[in-house]
């Protein structure tokens, strides 16, 4: 845990970072903040990285320097606290209510006290979380049973039903944020099961026609002859078989949104009929010269490169330049892992709610096998292997054995992985503790240099493997910018002293 008391130094625990040029005015700042808590100054160009980087509890921007910063912070980071230096008087535009707010000139001493409080705060919630966690453990729930604390579980972000913790899927709800409120084409692109129909309702939820219905229809599931009629509609005698009149799903549609999924399956034909309508907002039913106009917010999706095809001649370019006006990549679940488990709860708990069941808690045992697994198959693969879990466990416990045999199989490197991750004994043999150093090292690295999850592969508590890896003198990749910043940070200290007394 964090300690929370000021030191003999007036030191507290959790991290600053500042944005902003290194001038007179700031670096004073810089110095009495460095006296409260580890302190970064990062320039302007370098704010992003140096957020990631430091991964501060207060991030404080010049308004002159980053003021955008906030927005993105507020989106990646949301328990983290915003301080905005600025000068003159009245409300500021576009700023949220949360962020708080300084004024110029910049009283040093009243920043530092504003600063006290936040880190004070950002540790009482920690400190919440561990006797939650504690609370749980004397209920009696061991550590090979344990629903997990809200630590393992991190900062989770819900987004019109959208849950995440990842830095990757919080840009995408940033970039979802920037067009509320607006009837934006959208194209969605990502692999299978990665969420795209989930993210084309959200977008529909908070955009400009959300009154409308939404209508989804997937163009891959349609056989050809059948896809403009369900789409645009056909009229009585059109073809065999259309024995009365149908307005299709774009009228359906009509005031809303249609979701367009699979559009690189779309025929030639289809794809000059998708064309006029995002031009000329008009459908042609089938068989008829009528044409009729339509108010449809359209969003399409792909799991194909829709590029590559324009390059093959095998889809329209200028149809590809009217879907991909506002374009939104979704990332594989692989290579988002932190997901995986708040994931997997979620999905454990619908189904067995579903089941008229109590939710069920996932073994440690069986977390470490969700978390080694590949997901090519992606959210939707994982939704499904919780609801077969659901129905298989017993003792409201979901333990390895409940999951897929599949997983156990598929614990190896990632298809395209680093094939070095296998450990190679020496013909001459190796000691002990080399083999050791090498699997914790490979384990590292497979995991992402993440040190929870590569202590869940190795079936270790996350203390005892640290511990190991201090004793092996492993330094984690993740420290190292630490390390560099404190000296960073004595040598920038050093320079404002000597800039003082000059």
């Amino acid at each position: 845990m964090t300690d929370s008391s000021e030191n003999g130094a007036g030191r507290l625990g959790g991290s600053i970072l500042i944005v902003g040029a290194a001038t007179e005015k700031l670096l004073p700042a810089v110095q009495a903040l460095e006296s409260l808590a580890e302190t970064t100054l990062a320039p302007p160009a370098e704010a992003l990285g140096a957020l990631a980087r430091t991964d501060p509890d207060v991030l404080i921007v010049d308004e002159h320097d980053g003021r955008e910063l906030l927005a993105e912070a507020a989106a990646l980071r949301p328990a983290i606290v915003r301080i905005l230096l600025r000068s003159g008087e009245g409300a500021v535009d576009g700023l949220d209510a949360e962020t708080l707010v300084l004024p110029r000139p910049l009283d040093v001493q009243a920043l530092r006290a504003l600063c006290a409080v936040a880190l004070r705060c950002v540790d009482a919630r920690r400190q919440a979380r561990d006797l939650e966690s504690e609370n749980h453990r004397l209920r009696g729930v061991g550590m090979e049973s344990a629903s997990f604390t809200p630590d393992e579980l991190g900062e989770l972000e819900c987004y019109q039903g959208i849950l995440t913790q990842s830095a990757a899927m919080r840009r995408v709800l940033a970039l979802l944020r920037k067009i509320e409120d607006s009837d934006t084409t959208v194209l969605v692109q990502g692999e299978t099961g990665t969420g795209k129909e989930l993210v084309a309702q959200a977008i529909h939820a908070r955009s400009r026609s959300r009154r409308g219905r939404f209508v989804a229809v997937n163009l891959g599931a349609i056989s050809d002859h059948l896809r403009e009629s369900e789409l645009f509609g056909h009229v009585r005698g059109a073809f065999t078989g259309a024995t009365e009149n149908r307005a299709g799903l774009f009228v359906e549609a009509n005031g809303g949104c249609i979701f367009l999924d699979e559009v690189g399956d779309a025929s030639p034909g289809l794809q000059g009929a998708l064309l006029r309508v995002l031009e000329e907002g008009t459908i042609t039913p089938v068989g008829s010269d009528r044409p009729r106009r339509v108010d449809v917010h359209v969003i399409s999706g792909t799991n194909r490169n829709l590029e590559e095809l324009v390059r093959q001649g095998r889809f329209r370019r200028d149809l590809y330049y009217r879907l991909n006006v506002f374009p939104i990549e979704l990332p594989p679940l692989r290579h988002r892992p932190e997901d995986i488990f708040p994931l997997a709860k979620h999905f454990l708990v619908q189904a067995s709610l579903a089941m008229g069941k109590k939710p069920a808690d996932i073994s440690r045992e069986a977390r470490a096998v969700l978390d080694a697994y590949h997901w090519e198959g992606n959210v939707r693969e994982l939704r499904n292997v919780m609801e077969r879990a659901a129905i298989l466990c017993k003792g409201g416990l979901v333990v390895a054995a409940d999951l897929p045999l599949a997983l156990d199989h598929d614990l190896g490197p990632a298809p395209g992985g680093d094939a070095a991750s296998a450990i190679v004994i020496p013909p001459g043999g190796a000691k002990l503790d080399q083999l050791e150093r090498e699997i914790f090292q490979k384990t590292l690295a497979l995991a992402g240099y993440n040190q929870s999850r590569a202590a869940r592969i190795l079936g270790l508590r996350e203390s005892t493997f640290r511990f190991r890896l201090q004793k092996l003198g492993i330094a984690s990749r993740r420290n190292l910018p630490f390390r560099l910043g404190r000296v960073a940070m004595f040598l920038l200290t050093a320079l404002a002293e000597l800039v003082i007394s000059s």
